[in-house]
């Protein structure tokens, strides 16, 4: 069963699948997890957890959508 928010599958994600889900490099995506750090907590390994990518999604916003979306 796959688990989706708003389109995109919740599943642990490394630093890089985000930053391309994102459109964003590297660097600038771990800046914007550093800025959450808090909410977000340390990432496991090489990723992040499912309930760790919900956090992010959800203080982020999900990848490939903007507040301007209307559908």
């Amino acid at each position: 069963m796959k688990i989706q928010s708003k389109g995109v599958e919740l599943k642990p994600y490394s630093l890089k699948e985000l930053a391309l889900m994102y459109g964003v490099s590297n660097p600038t995506m771990k800046n914007w997890i550093h800025r959450h750090k808090e909410k977000i907590g340390e990432r496991i390994g090489h990723y992040y957890l499912i309930s760790q990518v919900k956090t992010i999604f959800h203080v982020l916003g999900s990848p490939g959508t903007s507040d301007d979306d209307t559908h």
